[in-house]
């Protein structure tokens, strides 16, 4: 009688090296298969295994791989690589992408104190930075990047620093081609004046609006605070002033997950709005008892939830961003006469992958087609229509759409922060969404920073982990 082969529940389909929820060590990783779910499975000599639950669409994981192009380097690093990823973070010669967004803290002060906030900001934490901190951050950046794509002042709450226009003036003096606030709205639903001093530094200007939830719970465990008055009072200000707004939306799941399709309906109604960008946070270490494998919100599950609440969109809409397709998916629609059409199923993906193609003919839709004749006929600036939608679609082709205005453009993307628990080596060389290390000197990979850099206990934490990679190397 033949005997029976032992098989292991799952299919083996790729390895990585991520690091120890517990200790940060480095560990090996594999990546698995189970039905519909993917997992990460590693092991740490010291804490024991882990199973972490990191997507819950294999094809669409399969898939994203297929979206990878060639590497955009920055015109400089700032580091050496000496101990390898994660632990040369600055950016170092051995990461794999420039700086699509650059993030500028100004203050670790804000008038909130969110559970939820990676920089652990609050009315009483910290300090402003002083006016020569921050031209050294802008310098920074720009020496990096010669002509940065976008940088994002923020916080802490940006809007409370106190020479806070004074900053605007000096991020507005350098090549910088898209500016943005990231803020909770309070000062700008309070103060008129100060939201129309904002409006003038448009165009190639955008608010970064937090806006978690059109319920109060979610806010209140999310924020600390009900805060939709403020949410309201801040976008009809926006909306008068037509300053353009990106909603973003903190995800946990199970608590503001099935609003997704209500978010994206809101979005669309409000004249500010340029889009919806969806964060999905893990709730390692705010949880009594959470468990990776089965307790965190995905990148996969968020666009599942964005196809099933919003149908308006396709699967061919939702798809990975080519600079990081492991982090990063998008979704592209104009708004035209009161109706939305998607764009993002049109895309040839040989155009995004082939930076030597630059241009996009959408004819495949005769309604489409028709609607955007009328619109490039309004007499529009075609420089200010294709300068500002550049702007925001670095990592697409240029699209030539004459008359095309930015106000026209409603985008939704879906930002993966990796965490301890699903660090991915291979992303994280891919990370494009960095900030900078004041204190440093340094730009980081905004994951990393946030494990290994934030502050003075973590960066000891992280001089103990390379001594101990240099020990285990000369032994």
């Amino acid at each position: 009688m033949k005997a029976l082969k032992m098989e292991r529940p799952y299919i083996y389909y790729d390895f990585t090296l991520s690091l120890c929820s517990s200790c940060l060590r480095r560990v090996d990783a594999k990546i698995v298969f189970e039905g519909e779910l993917v997992y990460m499975l590693k092991r740490c000599p010291q804490h024991g295994p882990e199973k972490v639950l990191i997507a819950t669409d294999v094809e669409y994981y399969r898939n994203a791989r297929n979206y990878a192009k060639r590497s955009e380097m920055p015109k400089r690093f700032n580091v050496n690589t000496h101990f390898g990823c994660p632990y040369d973070c600055g950016l170092c010669p051995d990461h794999e992408q420039h700086s699509c967004l650059t993030i500028i803290e100004l203050t670790d002060r804000c008038n909130l104190s969110c559970p939820t906030c990676y920089a652990e900001s609050s009315p009483h934490h910290g300090r402003h930075r002083s006016l020569d901190e921050i031209e050294r951050m802008l310098d920074l950046v720009v020496a990096n990047e010669g002509e940065p794509d976008v940088v994002q002042l923020s916080g802490g709450e940006p809007t409370l620093h106190p020479q806070f226009f004074e900053v605007l003036d000096m991020a507005k003096q350098r090549p910088i081609r898209h500016l943005m606030v990231n803020t909770n709205g309070i000062r700008i639903a309070k103060d008129p004046a100060f939201a129309e001093k904002l409006a003038t530094y448009a165009p190639d200007f955008e608010i970064y609006l937090q806006f978690d939830s059109l319920q109060a719970r979610p806010l209140e465990i999310l924020r600390g605070v009900d805060l939709r008055e403020i949410r309201q009072k801040a976008l009809e200000q926006l909306n008068r002033l037509n300053l353009s707004t990106t909603l973003v939306v903190t995800l946990q799941k199970g608590l503001n997950d099935n609003e997704i399709g209500d978010i994206i309906d809101f979005a669309l109604k409000q004249r500010c709005v340029r889009g919806v960008t969806f964060q999905p946070t893990q709730v390692a270490g705010r949880l009594e008892h959470f468990d990776p494998a089965t307790d965190r919100i995905t990148l996969t599950a968020v666009r599942q939830e964005i196809l099933k609440q919003a149908p308006l969109f396709t699967p061919a809409d939702i798809i990975p961003v080519p600079c990081n397709p492991d982090a990063l998916a998008m979704a592209y629609a104009l708004k035209i006469d009161g109706e939305v059409f998607p764009l993002t199923r049109y895309l040839d993906p040989g155009d995004l992958l082939d930076n030597s193609r630059n241009t996009i003919v959408y004819e495949q839709d005769e309604r489409l087609q028709r609607h955007l004749i009328r619109l490039f006929s309004t007499g529009n600036s075609v420089e200010c229509a294709t300068n500002e939608l550049q702007a925001l679609m670095c990592c697409l082709p240029r699209i030539e759409a004459p008359n095309l205005n930015y106000e026209n453009l409603f985008r939704i993307i879906i930002m993966r922060f990796i965490d301890a628990y699903d660090f991915d080596v291979r992303a994280i060389k891919k990370s494009c969404v960095h900030i900078v290390n004041q204190e440093a000197d340094r730009i980081i990979p905004f994951e990393t920073m946030n494990l290994f850099y934030r502050d003075q206990q973590k960066r000891d934490y992280l001089a103990q982990l390379r001594l101990n990679e240099v020990i285990t190397q000369n032994s």
